[in-house]
Parts: structure tokens; sequence; C-alpha cells
């Protein structure tokens, strides 16, 4: 088995990713703020209307989009202008 870090298909998904994120540095932080806001439109109407299902958008919506934002952030300065 090949190690993980010399595998040549990921070391192109890698390449292609951060040479379309160098030209929209700030689409993961709108995807993730996107996201937050949908996680806050389910937690009002769980709000209202209790159901597993909701909480459970909820909280995978609103994780995602934190950590998209995030990494986002991070990834801004190492991508250049």
């Amino acid at each position: 088995m090949q190690a993980f870090d010399r595998s040549p298909r990921i070391a192109r998904l890698l390449e292609t990713l951060s040479s379309a994120l160098a030209s929209r540095r700030g689409l993961p932080v709108l995807i993730g703020i996107l996201l937050i806001v949908i996680a806050f439109v389910a937690q009002i109407i769980a709000w209202f209307a209790p159901s597993p299902a909701l909480q459970c958008i909820w909280a995978i919506t609103l994780h995602v989009g934190l950590l998209s934002a995030l990494i986002g952030i991070v990834m801004s300065e190492p991508l250049g202008r």
C-alpha cells in the first residue's frame, strides 16, 4: 500500500484545489457563512416544530460551515493575491 502523502491522486487533487482556490480566495469563507445561516434557519424552525432531523441538519451544517470558514481564512494568506 502506497503512503498517503506520496499518492499521485492526492497530489493532483491538492494541486487542482490550490489553483482553483487561488483565484477565488474568499469562496470557502462565503460557503461557510452560507452554511451557518442555513443552520440558524434550521434551528429557528426546529424551535417552533421540534424534530430530530432538524437538530441533525442544524448540527451538521453549523459545524461544516464553521470548519469551511476557518479553513478558508487560514488558506487565504498562503494562496497569495
